[in-house]
């Protein structure tokens, strides 16, 4: 009785085996008819009995899957990334065999995918599809592990489109794996052109060196992006109100790069976000001392001890930050704010004179001290109108300003040029 129930499980295990086959067998023909629903009905049903099936059926079976997966490129997200882990696993079965049968046309296949892919993020990012985009550039990355600048563009399209979830996803993991983005360039100077070429490897940029056409090579790296990458991720977190992780890992980050610029804004940048004014202030002026011919940093300072009211230091700063860049906007009209600044407590000091003859002479006295902070503050207004034409409200002070200080022309000349901007012109 024993050795009955033993045959018969052994013909119907037989049985399970040739139907798997005759599935398989089933999914291949409809692929190659280009029916590929019907290909993955096939391979649905052959898949319950596929872990029992020998290395050589279970390459053939995954081969098989990954076509009928990614339906020559015109399958689903999840489809397409089971179709690659397919693929996989066809190379995993068959290196651990030894026995190479389906490996170089898988490779065939996926260098096809991984072009489409490209080509695919490419086209998205064009038309500004950057969620398109980035889950083309995170297909290809899945398809060449090695290529890590794909997952980088990935989260750099995700974060355009404000998909903070999945651009912290794959920030992370370039971070994980310790990924920099820097390149080696061959260069060389065009004697024709005179301009510096980059080539595709040393070996050809020495052919062209050789031939005559080229002189100065050289070689360049590129700037490391891992000091932008921990700065999204902290950006993000922020963002995500999760301010103790950015602060711990704009820190860790630092400590691997002390002497980074990028990084030492970037935490100056978590702080302000976070509201402590008091350690963006301290960062800023550290980064100073790394960078004392930075307008920006300058200005930065000079908005910050505006917003505390110390306007002798914000002015200070500002005039800086103009030195360092005369055609920076916002310090020209900054300036111009502060200064006017100082406006208040001139008006609040007339307000509060009485009639005596000691008041009226106080009056006169503040009355020109009033028309010397507008006479100070035109320049700086006119350098901003003269930079963004369109400002409005630069345009509306120096208006009322030239009217206070009886300059008739200059006040018609103003007026219609706000008339001109309140219309729409």
């Amino acid at each position: 009785m024993k050795k009955q129930i033993v045959v018969a499980l052994a013909l119907l295990l037989g049985s399970f085996t040739y139907a798997q086959k005759d599935e398989i067998k089933a999914a291949e023909k409809a692929i190659k008819s280009g029916n590929y629903a019907d290909a993955k009905s096939a391979i649905n049903s052959a898949e319950a009995l596929i872990a029992n099936a020998d290395d050589k059926t279970k390459a053939k079976f995954y081969f098989i899957k990954g076509q009928a997966l990614y339906a020559n490129g015109n399958s689903s997200d999840a489809d397409m990334d089971a179709a690659i882990e397919s693929f996989d696993m066809v190379k995993t079965i068959e290196e651990q065999s030894g026995k190479s049968k389906y490996s170089g046309d898988v490779d065939e296949i996926k260098q096809s995918m991984l072009s489409k892919f490209l080509s695919a993020a490419n086209s998205a990012l064009e038309k500004k599809d950057y969620i398109s985009s980035s889950k083309g550039f995170e297909k290809a990355y899945k398809m060449s592990p090695k290529d890590t600048l794909y997952l980088y563009y990935a989260a750099s399209t995700a974060v355009t489109a404000n998909d903070y979830e999945t651009s912290l996803k794959y920030y992370e993991e370039l971070r994980d794996l310790g990924y920099s983005g820097v390149e080696t360039r061959y260069v060389a100077v065009n004697k024709e052109t005179n301009e510096e070429e980059t080539f595709d490897t040393a070996t050809l940029r020495d052919i062209s060196v050789r031939a005559g056409s080229h002189i100065k090579p050289g070689v360049k790296k590129t700037e490391s992006k891992s000091a932008e990458i921990i700065k999204n991720i902290a950006l993000i977190y922020v963002n995500n109100g999760d301010n103790e992780k950015a602060a711990t890992a704009i820190k860790d980050a630092r400590k691997e790069n002390p002497d980074d610029l990028s990084l030492l804004l970037t935490a100056a940048n978590v702080q302000l976000k976070m509201g402590n004014k008091e350690e963006f202030k301290k960062l800023i002026e550290e980064a100073t001392l790394k960078d004392p011919d930075n307008a920006e940093l300058q200005y930065n300072l000079g908005v910050i001890a505006a917003d505390a009211g110390d306007i002798d230091a914000a002015k200070k700063y500002y005039s800086k930050a103009l030195a360092l860049n005369p055609g920076y906007v916002d310090a020209n009209n900054n300036m111009a704010v502060a200064i006017l600044g100082e406006e208040q407590s001139i008006i609040e000091e007339m307000n509060s004179l009485g009639s005596s003859a000691a008041d009226n002479k106080r009056y006169d006295e503040l009355k020109e001290a009033r028309l010397s902070i507008y006479k100070e503050a035109v320049p700086y207004l006119e350098a901003t109108l003269k930079l963004k034409p369109k400002n409005i409200d630069a345009a509306k002070t120096l208006m009322q300003i030239y009217s206070a200080i009886d300059n008739t022309v200059k006040f018609k000349e103003m007026k219609a040029l706000v008339e001109k901007l309140e219309s729409g012109n």
